[in-house]
């Protein structure tokens, strides 16, 4: 209480200049894992995709270079001003590279529609880097300027002459910052090949130095192309031959362009892949939420005129979607994205645009193409009779279980003093003993344990009525109290992390992978709302002058060892295993995995261009046909230099 009663205004930090990017960059990024590593090339790429959806620019190419670790991306487009602001009086280029919120995009003169909102993508970028190196051709001249960890080393140089104008941004992301420093080309490659879909005609250039490989993407028919592109990845046949096409211009003064590709296909799974100025947005919004109102509306209307469906039939919106494949992509003046990853747009005005624009345009089609309309409407049909068989069934097991509707949290559950769920965390814990040492080093106020025993049931395997008998599944259902399959409701789930902490090796993965098919087939929601997460214990301790470090696996040991050796220092090295995290000290669980301040946790996600490979991955890594396991060993064994068995 002492210290408490002497706060005064000397104990306020004032973060300055790009200081709160380096000290909070999840703030910025969405964290420091490889998807926050992969969002400093997107911000950087925006920023040239801006300048072709302006039409500016009409080239844009990506270099990764030969260490893995560092990229170039150039433009041709009119290259970053580089004269003195009249203002501030340092250079455009440098006020854009270490200042937050400054930046062209405020001004719809310079831009008509931008990736960008809140103006801080190239400084993040900047102040992400150990070494940054901005040079840009301008009226003949090639300017260069270069910074370390966000600090400009000299002001702008004329390094020589140029033809052309355009921007070029060597970047090289901080180890100090990121966990793994290494990009991975072939979801660049993939990422790149998306903004060559939205922006018809752009060409983009991807050098991946590690490899020596080049590819060109360039497509000319657009979110057309793309939706192809999806379906023959996604292996799921179409059920009809024409592509629902929307493509508007001018239609509000907010949503300037609309661009909307759609097929019902034989596949179970809906997909709608939705982006924001050729930025995807992972999380959906308002854009996405009007295609769907219009999607449904269109079709409800379309069964009403022609009297297709009988009345004791009841269609929900997830029916009249079932199997939709979709891109959506809309222009937008003043983007409102939430957070500066701009995963989920917010514009309450663009979703009344959407539905009145996809509405209009599906009826049409419909209406035009009648042997298509019947076969959709038969689509849908099928696949309400389908979802209410399904449901009686699950009513049938519920019954059988006699569930009460009180919750009844399992016996093993150490449950934490909060009832706020946004602040509580959920640790599944493999093992009694590792469940133990969990509860003595947990903070009681917010983590809860649950203890699990050995390897729990394979869901993609068992039945539903399995599923629901076995004792481990039903008591982390139970502690979470948001029930599963369609009697899932997120607004009662208790923990909003729930943490999957299994021991760092072979087993610990095992039962890991076996959770995640429980929670991907029965509550996937969990999983889309982003409330599930994977711990990192350590496998290894090493102890070298006075310093401990934690290594995750047997390649984090290896490259904390070269590093220690390139101190060159005659030290005694010691290396410790850990044999799982029932031989772990409490107090060493809690520094390295529980406490929010030292531990690193994997959050589980689906991206949306993912969603068909993630549901084949585990149909055929953790279904019944076993020759597709053994095969997929084969293929992939050279790849191992040894097997933890």
């Amino acid at each position: 209480m002492a210290a408490a009663s002497n706060y005064t205004a000397a104990d306020i930090t004032i973060l300055r200049d790009l200081e709160p990017v380096r000290k909070r960059p999840g703030m910025y990024i969405g964290g420091t894992g490889k998807a926050g590593l992969h969002h400093l090339l997107w911000e950087v790429v925006d920023n040239s995709v801006d300048e072709a959806i302006n039409g500016h620019a009409t080239t844009i190419e990506v270099t990764l270079h030969e260490d893995g670790e560092s990229l170039t991306v150039g433009d041709n487009g009119r290259g970053i001003p580089v004269d003195v602001h009249p203002v501030e009086g340092k250079s455009a280029l440098e006020l854009i590279l270490t200042t937050l919120h400054a930046g062209a995009k405020f001004d719809s003169e310079s831009y008509g529609t931008s990736g960008g909102l809140h103006g801080v993508g190239s400084s993040v970028v900047n102040a992400l880097s150990v070494e940054l190196i901005a040079r840009v051709r301008r009226g003949g001249k090639l300017h260069e300027q270069v910074y370390r960890r966000g600090i400009p080393q000299s002001d702008v140089q004329v390094v020589g002459v140029a033809r052309g104008t355009g921007t070029e941004i060597f970047f090289r992301p901080d180890e100090q910052i990121f966990e793994d420093l290494a990009f991975d080309p072939e979801f660049i490659a993939e990422r790149l090949e998306t903004k060559a879909f939205l922006n018809r005609g752009l060409r983009i250039v991807f050098r991946d130095k590690v490899k020596d490989s080049y590819q060109e993407f360039k497509h000319e028919g657009g979110v057309e192309d793309f939706l192809d592109h999806v379906i023959k990845g996604a292996k799921t046949a179409p059920i009809h031959i024409e592509k629902i096409s929307i493509r508007a211009k001018d239609l509000d003064h907010e949503v300037v362009r609309l661009e909307v590709a759609l097929q019902w296909t034989e596949g179970t799974d809906e997909q709608i892949l939705t982006f924001v100025n050729g930025v995807p947005t992972e999380h959906g919004g308002t854009h996405e939420q009007g295609f769907k109102d219009g999607i449904n509306k269109a079709l409800r209307g379309y069964f009403d005129v022609h009297d297709i469906a009988p009345k004791s039939l009841a269609i929900s919106s997830d029916d009249i979607r079932e199997g939709v494949k979709a891109i959506v992509s809309v222009f937008i003046v003043d983007p409102q994205f939430q957070g500066q990853t701009k995963a989920k747009l917010n514009n309450p005005g663009v979703k009344s645009v959407l539905t009145a624009a996809v509405r209009n345009a599906v009826e049409q089609f419909l209406n035009l193409h009648s042997n298509t309309g019947s076969a959709i409407a038969q689509r849908i049909m099928q696949a309400a009779k389908a979802r209410a068989a399904s449901r009686s069934a699950a009513k049938q097991v519920k019954r059988k279980r006699a569930i009460s509707h009180r919750l009844n949290l399992p016996g093993k559950l150490a449950d934490c003093s909060s009832t706020d769920p946004e602040r509580s965390e959920l640790f599944i814990v493999e093992g009694d003993s590792a469940g133990g040492n969990a509860k003595q080093g947990r903070d009681r106020t917010n983590q809860a344990i649950l203890p699990l025993r050995g390897k729990v049931l394979n869901a993609e395997q068992a039945t539903l009525s399995k599923v629901t008998k076995n004792k481990e599944l039903s008591n982390v259902v139970d502690a979470l109290g948001c029930g599963m399959g369609d009697q899932y409701d997120a607004s009662k789930l208790r923990y909003h992390k729930v943490i999957l902490l299994m021991d760092a090796d072979s087993d610990g993965h095992h039962i890991c992978t076996l959770l995640l098919t429980f929670f991907y087939r029965y509550m996937p929601q969990l999983i889309l709302d982003g409330y599930l997460y994977i711990a990192q214990p350590p496998l290894y301790r090493v102890d070298f002058g006075g310093e401990s470090f934690w290594a995750l696996d047997d390649r984090h040991r290896d490259r904390i060892l070269a590093k220690i050796k390139r101190r060159k220092r005659q030290k005694k090295i010691n290396i410790q295993r850990f044999k799982g995290l029932g031989e772990m000290m409490a107090a060493t669980l809690k520094e390295t995995t529980l406490d929010p301040e030292e531990r690193k946790l994997l959050q589980v996600c689906i991206p949306d261009e993912k969603v068909e490979v993630t549901d084949k991955v585990i149909s055929d890594l953790m279904g019944r046909d076993a020759s597709i396991r053994f095969r997929f060993i084969m293929d992939n064994a050279d790849q191992l230099d040894e097997l933890d068995v």
